[in-house]
This record gives C-alpha cells, structure tokens and sequence, in this order.
C-alpha cells in the first residue's frame, strides 16, 4: 500500500527544477545506499537505421542548420527538442552519428523531457558512483563553482579531461544528451568535442592497419575510489571492460577511434611500456588535432545532443573562481562495441560521394 503522501511527492517530483534548486541550495544531489544487479546484455536497434538519409524531417522543418567545423559539430535552430516527432526523433540520430555533435540553444525540455527523449535511443544508464537528484536516478549532474575544491584539478593538465562517458561499461553510452542551464558569466565553461571519426582517419595507413587489431581496456576505479573515500555507495560490482581500439559505427559504418585518457588504461597483449607509449601517442593525438575538434560556448538553456561511440569530449574548468555552472545529462546505452573489416573510413566516405555528386 502507497503512503499517504504518494501522490503529493509525486506531483513534487513531477515538476521537479533543477535549474532552481541549484539556484537556491547549489549541491542538491542526494547518495542513497541502493544498489543494482549487473547490467544485462541486451540487443539494441540503433533509431539511426530508421532515418531517412536526406533527414527531411529536421532540415525542411529548422528555421536553419549548419556547421560549426568541417568534420564535428552542427548547430540547428528553430526545433524544440521536447516537440520532436518519431521520425525527427530518428532523423535526428541520424545526424549525430554523422556529425558527431547538434548543438540546439533556447530550448525549453525539461528534465522528465528528456528521459522520455533519451528512452527513445536505449536503456537509460544509472551511473555507478556519482549522485543524482531526488528521485531520478538516470540523471547525471554537472555542478561545479567556487567551492568546488581545487585539488582534484591542480595535478592534472585541461588535457587529461578528454573521454566517452562510462566507456568502461560492457554497453556504454551511444547518443547522449545534456542541458546546460546555468552559466559562471558572460564567459567561461565552455565544452570541446573531438571526432573518433577523424582521429582514425588523421593516422597514418600503417599505423592504422596496427591500432586495427588492437583491443584496450576500460576502466571506473578511479570513480571507485573516489565514491569509497567519500563513503558512498557502489551500485554495481563491474567497472572495467575490454573494448576494440578502432569500432565501427552500427549506422554510419564508419571507423572510429575509440580511446581516450579518461578510462582507457592498457592495451591488451602489449608490455606495460609498449603500452603506455602507443596510448600515450594516441591520447596526444586526440588533444592537440585541433582540425578535428569543436569547442561550444553555451548559453542559458543550450542542449548538446552527441554520440559517445564516435566522439570524446572535455569540459573546460575555466571558471572556479568566477561562479556556477550546472546541467544535467541524460544516457542512454547502445550496443557492445565491436570492429568489422568491413567498416569504412569516413574520410574515403566523403570522397566517394563527393565523386558521385560530380558524376550526376
């Protein structure tokens, strides 16, 4: 039997604002002790595949959409994200695994919009360690400001920042998206996005053909550790997983890199020195290809809808001693990554379209 409060703290639940409660009490999230079975394989059918290639739906209904760079990154303006139709929905996966990264700015969703948005490209992750608001446990917090301490960010280079969220996961994140609704200033807080897409197709044919066979893995200890220290719970008992170096995308059937500092710690069937050295080129590689990079100043209310699978990405802590920042994240799973000889490099791609085009 409910108590007799059910349906009043559900109604409070329901119209639940984030933007305000970090307004009024700054760190809102809540630890509770509960914890969950292992994540289950499950199959996923990307929405992607549904698309239509030309996404109609988005570009014949935006009041505009262009690029912010050659290879990631595109803005759109005049859509709602909590208006999309189904098949925007799935045009809009479209797009992302194309581009990487959509931008949207003045928009309106709210944080039950967009679970019910996220829902429609997979199973919602709850994150292992971190806090989340009262009551929504798929939703991931960024809040940090002037009392967030510094020592965490006084031993470490902007540079160490890059990664695909939970990578470590057996499933992890595909397309994902965040809300930005609170801002340090006028500037400050800016978010890069690099392409996976671009980072294997700016390695050399040889080195390619190396990185191709390779497997690495993926770990959360350090989120473990962290959660351990301050005495939080642990949710799930499974936080390192082996992925291919390169994957393929299940809709686009791109190659991708799929490394990056935050959670990739060995390659498999290497020395540890072998190792670190092959990692450590291809983390440089990621942080200095400023050819392949995006990087967006927010607004107030700006969303960032990307795929993780193809994409890192690095928030830039510029502003601890300006003010606040703060937004929420939504996260869906996709598939397990995998590589397929089959996969093709974006880069040839675009060429062999660019030469049909030519030919018509």
């Amino acid at each position: 039997m409910a108590p007799p409060n059910a349906e009043a703290l559900a109604q409070e639940i329901e119209k639940i604002d984030l933007k305000q409660l970090a307004r009024e009490k700054g760190r809102y999230l809540v630890y509770p002790e509960t914890t969950y079975p292992e994540i289950e394989d499950f199959e996923h059918k990307d929405p992607g595949l549904k698309a239509d290639p030309k996404k109609s739906s988005l570009f014949d209904n935006a009041e505009k959409i262009f690029d912010l760079t050659p290879q990631i990154g595109t803005e759109v303006h005049g859509l709602q994200l909590n208006k999309l139709t189904e098949k925007q929905k799935d045009d809009l996966a479209l797009l992302v695994a194309e581009r990487g990264v959509v931008f949207f700015r003045k928009q309106d969703i709210n944080v039950h919009e967009a679970i019910d948005l996220g829902k429609h490209y997979g199973p919602l992750h709850i994150h292992n360690t971190f806090g989340h608001p009262p009551e929504l446990p798929p939703i991931h917090v960024v809040y940090f400001d002037t009392q967030t301490p510094k020592h965490y960010f006084n031993y470490r280079s902007a540079g160490d920042g890059w990664h695909s969220d939970v990578s470590y996961e057996k499933q992890p994140p595909g397309l994902t998206i965040l809300k930005i609704d609170l801002l340090p200033g006028e500037s400050g807080g800016d978010t890069m996005w690099s392409s996976g897409y671009s980072a294997y197709d700016r390695l050399s044919p040889a080195f390619q053909k190396f990185v191709e066979g390779l497997e690495a893995v993926h770990t959360g200890q350090m989120q473990v550790d962290e959660a351990n220290k301050a005495g939080h719970a642990i949710r799930r008992q499974h936080w390192e997983t082996t992925h291919p170096v390169v994957r393929v995308h299940p809709v686009t059937g791109w190659k991708a890199l799929y490394v990056q500092p935050g959670f990739t710690k060995r390659i498999v069937g290497l020395s540890k020195r072998e190792s670190d050295a092959v990692l450590g080129f291809l983390f440089n590689h990621i942080e200095t290809g400023h050819d392949f990079q995006v990087r967006f100043k927010w607004e107030e209310d700006s969303v960032a809808v990307w795929d993780n699978r193809v994409t890192s990405h690095n928030a830039i802590f510029d502003y601890l001693d300006v003010g606040s920042r703060h937004g929420f994240r939504v996260t869906p799973q996709a598939e397990k990554p995998y590589y397929d000889v089959n996969g093709k490099s974006k880069h040839a791609s675009d060429l062999a379209k660019a030469e049909q085009k030519q030919k018509q």
